[in-house]
């Protein structure tokens, strides 16, 4: 079984990121439809917006109904001097580590009753002051490492020489304050770079966050603007949200959720969109297994074969797997019912080498 895909939140105090970080653990899914029973307090577990699933559900009409899960981590203790051991200094690291993408939560309104801990409202200079921290952070991770390796290296000990390498570029640029992500890798070394598990070499998504009566209309405001030519030359996405309408979505039933929004003129939750340009960013799909017993969302990384799709619901799918009947959503959709697929000969039997797609409907079928 797969752990969820996890996020981690930073940002400095007073920008927001408690307010959105409260909004999530509201929206939190139930302990009990939750694999994984110890959730620590610093993390908020949601579900991941799929509108297909509702559709299947009509079709199916199952016992129960079950998304996939998406991990937000609330690093705290991100202040100027974190990686020198300032705040909660390098505690925060420890949990910034395990995390597939980084939200970097910047404040981008002014408000006379919330002091900003540099003295005014400059989302450019504060999303230098907390990426310089993360390459920091880096920089230490790799001259410990590099430190280990070097001796190794220079007796021309293979492994060592091709981490070294990687390593020392690494250095390179994460001294002239550029994040790891910037250094390009060839593929023999992907693995070797993916094992450090660098903050700076995540992807990273900012999120703007704005007055309620600004977010309907994020270019209106001069910070976000700034925000985006930022983020634009890094080749990274922004997301406008108002934490503070989150967390009022995030007290409400489903339902008044919808008509909330649209009286806001916003079609979708500042939440979902994050989610949506992570999904993006990290080159996920779903695909689903549909019955009468249960309607489920399963993700999975694009390109992936059907045996490694079958082993995310478990290993013994993936070691005894024979094949995979499939459909698409669509064709679900169109024609209502398996028996009406299999009669217009839209039922499809896949072996070891099916690329799964977005949105596949899979059985499997395996021996073990």
């Amino acid at each position: 079984m797969k752990m969820p895909l996890t996020a981690g939140i930073v940002g400095l105090p007073n920008v927001g990121k408690s307010t959105l970080f409260n909004a999530i653990t509201q929206s939190q899914v139930e302990a009990a439809n939750y694999p994984f029973a110890t959730i620590n307090p610093n993390v908020g577990v949601v579900e991941v917006p799929d509108e297909r699933l509702e559709k299947l559900t009509q079709v199916f009409v199952p016992k129960k109904t079950v998304h996939t899960t998406f991990e937000f981590t609330d690093i705290a203790g991100l202040v100027k001097g974190a990686s020198n051991g300032e705040g909660l200094g390098n505690q925060f690291l420890a949990h910034i580590r395990q995390v597939d993408a980084v939200c970097h939560v910047v404040r981008c309104f002014d408000n006379a009753d919330i002091t900003h801990v540099e003295g005014s409202v400059d989302p450019i200079r504060d999303i230098e002051i907390i990426n310089l921290e993360l390459i920091m952070a880096d920089l230490q991770s790799v001259e410990n490492r590099i430190s280990k390796v070097e001796r190794k290296a220079l007796n021309k000990d293979k492994e060592a020489m091709q981490e070294y390498r990687v390593l020392k570029a690494f250095q390179e640029a994460l001294i002239q304050g550029k994040p790891a992500r910037s250094v390009e890798i060839d593929k023999e070394d992907l693995q070797t770079a993916k094992n450090y598990q660098l903050l700076t070499h995540k992807p990273m998504i900012y999120i703007a966050n704005m007055a309620e009566d600004e977010v309907a209309d994020p270019e209106s405001n001069k910070y976000y603007m700034q925000v985006k030519e930022f983020a634009e030359a890094e080749g990274n996405d922004v997301i406008a949200i108002s934490a503070r309408i989150e967390e009022e979505l995030s007290m409400m039933e489903k339902e008044d959720r919808q008509m909330f929004l649209e009286d806001l003129g916003i079609k979708e939750s500042g939440l979902d969109q994050v989610i949506r340009a992570a999904y993006h960013l990290l080159g996920l799909k779903t695909y689903f297994t549909a019955g009468q017993v249960e309607v489920r969302a399963w993700t999975f990384k694009d390109g992936m074969t059907a045996p490694e799709c079958a082993g995310i619901i478990h290993s013994d799918f993936q070691r005894g797997f024979i094949r995979a009947e499939a459909y698409s959503y669509d064709d679900i959709v169109t024609y209502g019912s398996e028996a009406a697929l299999k009669e217009n000969g839209k039922l499809r039997s896949e072996g070891k080498d099916y690329i799964v797609k977005d949105g596949d409907v899979l059985h499997f079928r395996f021996n073990v």
